[in-house]
């Protein structure tokens, strides 16, 4: 009986072990998943630290180079103020006074009459046949091309329904006889510079290769001068491809049709003082 019950203690002995130890193993398993997975997971984080970190570099980048072209629009604005004084003595040739009386001629009376210097009036004449030489003329890109000049520096602001799709900064086909004409009008000026700024609305996006509205802006952006310069010949030395994101809105983002307004894209022209009269012809 003895030698029994010492048998069946031995046994319970053996079996408890055995249960200890593949327990121990599978716990053991289990560690070395978790610090795997901690290790990936760290691996990961630095990685998407590091993408952080070239992302805020380019914005950095970006930034620098728009406020750096901003502060030379801002000089040749003051460079030309004196030149561009026409409510006296005037650097225009009487060819280009005929000229700039006849584009006035064909310029809606509504606009003209809020013309109150020499200078509202050659701004309209410039704005009319720079809006005429790169639209199609149908109401449709009438509506969504506008043209503002401050001194001699142009501003087209075209709408992004003529340009992308949303949340795209793959242009458009239809947009292409559009981007001919403006090159057109580029090519047609040695000295003139360009920068191109993609503006978006608030709404956040997030995708494969778009992080934030950061990308999308600066991808629209270079989308454009990409096409200018490798389908139309625009010389790159010309160009400059600048994001501003969703920050500079022309209107509040509270309703579709205000964030409409606001995603687009600015095309900024600088001609020197003599191709900007060239522009009333």
């Amino acid at each position: 009986m003895k030698k029994i019950i010492l048998l069946s203690i031995v046994a319970a002995t053996l079996t408890a072990s055995c249960v200890s130890k593949k327990k121990y193993t599978e716990l053991q398993n289990d560690l070395f998943k978790t610090e795997a997975n901690l290790a990936e997971t760290r691996m990961e984080k630095e990685a998407v630290e590091a993408e952080k970190r070239i992302l805020e570099d380019k914005v950095g980048r970006i930034e620098a180079r728009v406020a750096e072209y901003n502060a030379r629009i801002n000089s040749l604005k003051d460079d030309n103020d004196t030149k561009f004084d026409l409510s006296g003595k005037t650097p225009m040739s009487n060819n280009t006074r005929e000229k700039l009386k006849a584009t006035l001629a064909k310029v809606d009376p509504d606009k003209l009459a809020n013309a109150r210097t020499m200078e509202d009036s050659v701004n309209l004449a410039v704005s009319y046949n720079l809006k005429k030489s790169i639209s199609d003329g149908t109401l449709e890109q009438d509506d969504d091309i506008e043209i503002d000049i401050d001194k001699t520096v142009v501003m087209i602001t075209v709408s992004d329904r003529l340009l992308f799709n949303t949340g795209s900064y793959r242009v458009h086909r239809n947009a292409e006889n559009l981007l001919e004409r403006l090159a057109e009008l580029i090519n047609s000026e040695p000295s003139v510079e360009v920068m191109i700024e993609g503006h978006t609305d608030p709404r956040s996006i997030n995708t494969g290769v778009l992080q934030d509205n950061w990308d999308l802006s600066v991808k629209r952006a270079t989308s454009i001068v990409r096409m200018l310069q490798n389908n139309y010949n625009v010389s790159p030395e010309k160009l400059i491809a600048a994001g501003r994101a969703s920050y500079i809105p022309l209107v509040d983002n509270d309703s579709a049709e205000n964030m409409a307004k606001n995603r687009r894209t600015r095309i900024v022209i600088i001609p020197d003082l003599d191709k900007f009269f060239a522009m009333i012809e």
